[in-house]
């Protein structure tokens, strides 16, 4: 590299630094900042709370005259006391409440807490589940779920009502809600085997009460989402408001940023999620057009004294149908559980809606090139190896082994041609010795490809192999972090394989790096600078005259990359960087068994034999290499004819 280069070089690294810690906030700014997000929630917090007030006001002025007057419609159940009701299988406890006949907590049994974890179920912050054995999807006031029905004289909300227990097993409870003179509003819940509880809404004697033109039950939505896991900002990444569609395709509201949508199709199904786990809501006659969602993003410095805290808020206003004559009842169902691709594809087989549900989309699998590797290949080997019994840490090994095996002859044929480069150069040196002006630099790229053509050497024919590595690459980025077996799985040092792995932390999250040190993400930029060290070592034996500054500018690049990549993944899971890792590993070995095992002077011997039979038997260039020469010639051509203008 000249001194020109090295200036440059210098300048411009000067300038990212300096703009980057231009641009970074001040304290005085990140405090400002931190005000503004804690008072717009603030303010959200306010606003909503004003709205519920009044709506709150409303319908205690309603309880009031509906109490007043004995013969009003659900007078009996407008008193009562609240009660809880459990349904319990191997995989879910769900507490419903007599009052609004909803669940209000739901608990997932057999599933390990994220460990080493803080911020969830803790009454101090020592870092340690009060529970390891099962995860609590919300309860309490966190979470709510409002049936309004739409009568000619008043709103009937459901969360107003009392509602009476009969029927009572382990997985059946029905809730009845007397609305006076032989009226009945009834709840029959029924949970299943796994994790599906279906719910039947059916009135009885009741049509004259409605508006025959608003023959639909009003569902309105809310929960706020608890963190669950220990990386606040990665486990956020994934949390967020999806649907489906009835027409097909599911959709989401933006994960990055608050947002609110009025969504124009009807809609089968609605689910409020997190990383690992989902709440979801199913309709057997579909949600009407027009439904409200909105998500909300918390702020994690505003919770860092709470014992609980939030990752975003959720809220779902939708019409479904309801019929008052109680002919046909309305058919719900309801799923919490985890966001495990197949459990969730199992759906389907349990529901009683026979639709097309593809609730399997909730497991993010990446755009669809990399879903299909995901689907098709990662997951069912991922799977198998997992049915073995091997640790979650050998299972990634032996993914990465599997992936290695597969693209070794590429990568064998990729480590080949650039050796056929390499132990070529001093031909090419000698044959474009006479081209060492600036402007003879098309002349010379010409009689390199052409000395390539006579060896049979394509120089482009290593570049294939990384391009059907790169898939594989962005495809495991997609899958690790979605991959609930490795919530809390530990391996070597590794405590939680599904989170980030600290081998130091200050407490206070800093720009750009956070607040902790990830000892896997350490190993995966430290692999990276060795392999790309490596990988220059290689290349640069085959560079001729300007090719090889180039070089040596190109590995400024590849040397700085690792460091950004320090940056983006310092936050993310253990065990997708371990898997960078591994890989990593892996390729600088096999680079440097090649190495070892190549012989030069037999493949120039080879080389020359080749050499031998295309001169007595001389073939044209085809394919890419001939077209890459026809356009360098047409390019030399038109420099030609410029610079004859010129004079």
């Amino acid at each position: 590299m000249d001194k020109n280069s090295i200036i440059g070089f210098v300048l411009i690294a000067a300038v990212l630094i300096g703009f980057s810690i231009y641009s970074q906030p001040s304290e005085q700014e990140q405090r400002a900042a931190f005000v503004k997000d804690s008072t717009e929630q603030a303010n959200r917090a306010k606003a909503e709370k004003a709205v519920k007030a009044a709506e709150y006001k409303q319908r205690q002025a309603l309880k009031q005259k509906v109490a007043e007057d004995t013969t009003a419609l659900f007078h009996k159940a407008l008193v009562g006391k609240a009660k809880n009701v459990v349904l319990s299988n191997n995989k879910v406890a769900l507490t419903l409440s007599t009052k609004g006949a909803t669940v209000v907590k739901a608990y997932l049994k057999n599933q390990k807490g994220s460990k080493q974890f803080v911020g969830h179920n803790m009454a101090d912050r020592s870092g340690k589940h009060d529970d390891e054995n099962g995860v609590t999807l919300f309860e309490g006031q966190r979470q709510s779920l409002n049936y309004t029905l739409v009568a000619k004289e008043l709103n009937i909300s459901t969360a107003d009502l009392y509602f009476t227990p009969s029927a009572v097993t382990d997985s059946t409870v029905t809730l009845t809600a007397d609305a006076g003179q032989g009226k009945t509003l009834v709840f029959n819940y029924r949970l299943g085997k796994n994790y599906m509880l279906h719910l039947d809404i059916k009135a009885t004697g009741m049509s004259g009460l409605f508006d025959p033109n608003a023959s639909r039950i009003n569902v309105n939505w809310h929960e706020t989402v608890r963190q669950q896991e220990r990386g606040f900002n990665f486990e956020n990444r994934y949390a967020r408001l999806d649907w489906k569609n009835t027409d097909g395709g599911t959709d989401y509201l933006s994960e990055a940023s608050s947002k609110q949508e009025t969504v124009d199709e009807r809609m089968d199904w609605v689910a409020f999620k997190n990383q690992f786990f989902s709440t979801v809501i199913i309709s057997k006659d579909g949600f009407e057009k027009g439904a409200d969602l909105e998500s909300t993003v918390y702020n994690k410095e505003s919770q860092d004294n709470w014992k609980v805290r939030y990752l975003k808020d959720f809220k779902a206003n939708m019409k479904t149908a309801f019929d008052p004559s109680g002919k046909k009842a309305t058919e719900l169902e309801f799923y919490y559980g985890p966001n495990d691709f197949y459990t969730l594809k199992n759906v389907e087989k349990e529901s009683s809606f026979d639709k097309d549900l593809e609730m399997e989309r909730l497991v993010y699998l990446g755009w669809p090139l990399f879903r299909i590797i995901n689907r098709w290949f990662t997951m069912p080997v991922f799977t198998w190896l997992t049915s073995w019994g091997f640790n979650m840490g050998i299972v990634l090994i032996l993914i990465t082994l599997l992936l290695k095996a597969i693209t070794y002859p590429m990568v064998k044929k990729s480590y080949m041609s650039s050796a056929k480069m390499r132990v070529l150069k001093p031909k090419l040196d000698e044959a474009t010795k006479q081209y060492n002006k600036p402007e003879d630099a098309m002349q010379k790229q010409q009689a390199m490809m052409a000395e390539y053509a006579k060896y049979g050497v394509s120089p482009l024919s290593g570049c294939l192999p990384m391009l059907i590595q790169m898939p594989i690459w962005i495809a495991m980025f997609n899958f690790v972090p979605n991959a609930i077996q490795l919530r809390g799985e530990s391996f070597l040092w590794i405590n939680d394989l599904s989170t980030f792995d600290p081998i130091i932390e200050w407490g206070r999250t800093l720009p750009v790096i956070g607040d902790h040190l990830s000892l896997t993400c350490v190993l995966f930029v430290a692999a990276q600078l060795i392999y790309s060290w490596f990988t220059m070592q290689l290349q640069k034996d085959q560079m001729v005259g300007q090719q090889a500054e180039q070089m040596k500018t190109m590995q400024w690049m590849m040397y700085l990359m690792p460091l950004m990549f320090f940056f983006i993944f310092n936050d993310y899971s253990a065990g997708l960087n371990f898997y960078y890792f591994i890989s990593l590993l892996f390729s600088a070995i096999i680079m440097f068994v090649l190495r070892k095992t190549t012989d030069d002077e037999k493949l120039l011997a080879i080389l020359e034999r080749r050499y031998k039979e295309n001169k007595d038997n001389p073939k044209k260039m085809s394919g890419l290499a001939a077209r890459m020469q026809a356009l360098q010639q047409m390019q030399q051509e038109q420099m030609k004819q410029q610079q004859n203008r010129k004079r």
